[in-house]
């Protein structure tokens, strides 16, 4: 290969470094076969008449060659046509075209091209301003880069900034919606699907109402729908019934509009009833049967464990029957639907009993805040009959302290007291002692 690599990343004038950079795309198509490039001549006479931008269009469409550089002269060659495309006042009118060629496979190195192509491609997203727009599009080749590797470890620490960098880009719907479903394609690629899911929700949540009958607001809310179903630790489907796009599939597509409701509030019945309405159509649907009957199952025996009362229990024989399973399932099932998250407690084989100690509302409606409102009472009348218990043993307590200070009180008083008559006595036998003592004399004796 012509030309030492080393002088792609030396400092010079512009007019110097974009000759450098035009030989060396000259000299890989020609190791490639094209003998007719000529980039380097039409970039000298471009140069001479001062039309930069014209000369990095050449150097940016042929830019592609470089994907087929030495493994240890691809980033160098990369970062030199960044420099040269970030001098312009245009850089928006080559960034995407630069991009693209990263997305595209690096045929110099397989192995280790995805490695190569996001290193550049992290090199121009961090060299942007942080609130520039032209970040966005660099994400975007980022995000395709890293699907093609499936490497979703590399995107994982950086999806806590997104919500941040969107804001800072200020983006449309449009886009933000765009972006969402990249990450949510890429995920599902590689088996993440709670965080496909999630990022999912998030593109049909900037879907506007106006839109939300189109085609698209429609597949994009079947996908949702049919991935929270078959997700097997997805429990909570208010989160799809708020959605205006969901809400359509009530006219386009009344079936599956007629399945959510059943996991969204409803048992094991009225699935049952659903298969004999429709038979055959979970299965036309692509959708695995044995695991939503798993799943109603476990919805099911939430409900009944939300739904316990003030007894907080449920018999063996009451879970049996609403499940249909065998008496000696119910254990399994209990500790399944434990391990769930969606009910909290304890099993007593000995009254045959499951004691609940907390469960979780499948919607929370009308009939649930008026459970709330009697708890609250509940409580309340409790906490009454305490603070009364309370302040009736404040009461005595203070009755049978004052008691006893009386008691005190009374008896220093009869201490003080005999303590002075003694003392008088004292004071009169005093006063005789060391006298004669006089004898009375009758004064009529003779």
């Amino acid at each position: 290969m012509p030309g030492p690599t080393n002088t792609l990343l030396i400092e010079g004038t512009f007019e110097e470094l974009a000759d450098e950079l035009a030989l060396y795309i000259d000299s890989l198509k020609k190791s490639q076969g094209d003998e007719t490039s000529n980039i380097q001549a039409e970039c000298a006479q471009l140069l001479q008449e001062n039309k930069k931008d014209e000369v990095l269009k050449r150097l940016v469409m042929g830019g592609q060659a470089l994907n087929q550089a030495p493994e240890k002269e691809f980033i160098a060659a990369y970062n030199l046509l960044i420099h040269l495309a970030r001098q312009s006042p245009n850089l928006a009118m080559f960034l995407p075209k630069i991009c693209g060629h990263l997305t595209a496979p690096v045929s110099s190195s397989p192995a280790n091209g995805s490695g190569l192509a996001l290193s550049v491609l992290s090199t121009i997203f961090n060299t942007i301003s942080p609130t520039s727009e032209l970040r966005y599009h660099v994400l975007l080749a980022i995000l395709r880069v890293i699907r093609a590797s499936t490497n979703f470890e590399t995107l994982r620490p950086q999806l806590k900034q997104l919500d941040a960098w969107l804001e800072a880009w200020d983006v449309e719907e449009e886009d933000a919606r765009k972006l969402y479903l990249a990450i949510s394609d890429l995920a599902a690629d590689v088996g993440e699907d709670e965080h496909a899911y999630t990022y999912l929700i998030r593109a049909l949540r900037t879907i506007p109402s106006d839109e939300a009958s189109s085609d698209e607001a429609r597949q994009l809310s079947l996908r949702a729908l049919k991935s929270a179903l078959t997700h097997p630790a997805h429990y909570d489907f208010q989160d799809l019934t708020d959605l205006d796009s969901v809400q359509a599939l009530r006219n386009s597509e009344p079936i599956y509009f007629q399945l959510l409701e059943i996991f969204t509030s409803d048992s094991l019945d009225d699935f049952n009833d659903f298969n004999d309405e429709h038979e055959g159509w979970i299965e036309t649907s692509g959708l695995d049967g044995s695991a939503l009957s798993r799943k109603i199952r476990l919805l099911t025996l939430a409900s009944l464990a939300a739904s316990s009362g003030q007894t907080r229990s449920l018999p063996y024989a009451q879970i049996a029957k609403a499940l249909q399973i065998p008496s000696e399932d119910v254990e399994m099932w209990v500790i399944d639907v434990i391990r769930a998250g969606l009910v909290e407690g304890k099993l007593s084989q000995l009254n045959q009993t499951f004691l609940i100690h907390r469960s979780t509302y499948r919607v929370f409606g009308e009939n649930q805040w008026r459970e709330v409102a009697s708890r609250l009472d509940m409580w309340r009348n409790s906490l009454t009959g305490v603070l009364n218990v309370i302040q009736s043993e404040k009461e005595r307590f203070l009755q049978e302290r004052e008691e006893e200070q009386r008691q005190v009180e009374a008896k220093l008083e009869r201490a003080s007291g005999g303590g002075n008559m003694g003392r008088a006595q004292q004071q009169q036998g005093g006063q005789g002692k060391g006298k004669p003592r006089f004898k009375e004399i009758d004064e009529d004796a003779d």
